[in-house]
Formats: structure tokens, C-alpha cells, sequence
């Protein structure tokens, strides 16, 4: 589908935010990530599913964008 969420895993989503300096610190059922940076440590939650659910990865997607720019992360995200 053009344009619309890709279909990933929480594995696959720990290693896309690997690749913007967020390091995996543990988790079964959820995956938390985290990476420090001048204003603090930034962390995300992210399910161990496969696949994660669209809303749920939306919502991923959204709380990420506070941390890493909308651009550099929605070809990761979205189909284009």
C-alpha cells in the first residue's frame, strides 16, 4: 500500500531506532530504548510483537518524532 504505515515488528522498530543512537536495555514482552542526550535521557517502550498494531505503531512513530525529525524517520515508518 502506497503511502500508508509499513507492517514491522517490535524487533525490526528496536533496530530502526538503533540506527538514531537508542540503545535496547532490556524487556520480554516490551522492548524499552533509550538514548541520552543533552536534556536528559529520551526513552520509548516499544511492544514485542510481531506485527506491532497500526495505532500502536502510529503512536510510536509519534512519541519518536519528539526525539528524531519526522523526515529522517518516516521512511522507516511509511511506505512511500
Amino acid at each position: 500500500m502506497r503511502g500508508g504505515l509499513k507492517v514491522l515488528s517490535g524487533k525490526e522498530l528496536v533496530d530502526i531506532l538503533a540506527a538514531f543512537g537508542f540503545v535496547a536495555i532490556g524487556g520480554k514482552r516490551h522492548f524499552k530504548v533509550r538514548r541520552a542526550s543533552p536534556g536528559g535521557d529520551e526513552t520509548l517502550v516499544i511492544p514485542n510483537h510481531n506485527p506491532v498494531a497500526k495505532g500502536t505503531l502510529r503512536a510510536i512513530f509519534s512519541q519518536a518524532s519528539r526525539y528524531v525529525p519526522q523526515t529522517d524517520l518516516r521512511p522507516h515508518f511509511y511506505n512511500e
